[in-house]
């Protein structure tokens, strides 16, 4: 019963900056890889960003250059540092975690709430 709770998104202006956090809670879990995605209206869950455990980052697309992710292991938490900003921009924005049990070693993929990014011109 591990849950992925998001805070940070909001409004923000074209060329300006948001960063949005997630932090996973429960117990007797270990959390592996790390992602952000976002989904744009009447499109499908795209991949923007992932984070290993060691730290290895990966970008996708548009945010390459201007999008950050890492991670705090101790806080089970992970963040987005987005920069420039465009309406193009405009999404909700998903964390995503595979996590493993330490009690039945059982491997899932949680999801946090969504928050929604709008950015306006």
């Amino acid at each position: 019963q591990v849950q992925l709770v998001e805070s940070g998104g909001g409004l923000v202006q074209a060329g300006g900056s948001l960063r949005l956090s997630c932090a996973a809670s429960g117990s007797r879990f270990v959390v592996n890889t790390l992602a952000w995605y976002r989904q744009f209206p009447g499109k499908q869950r795209e991949l923007v960003a992932t984070i290993t455990r060691s730290g290895s980052t990966n970008y996708f697309g548009s945010v390459k250059g201007r999008f950050t992710i890492s991670r705090d292991n101790a806080k089970n938490a992970v963040y987005l540092q987005m920069n420039s900003l465009e309406p193009e921009d405009t999404a909700v924005y998903y964390c995503n975690a595979n996590i493993q049990s330490t009690s039945t070693y059982r491997y899932q993929e949680i999801w946090g709430q969504g928050s929604l990014v709008t950015v306006s011109s």
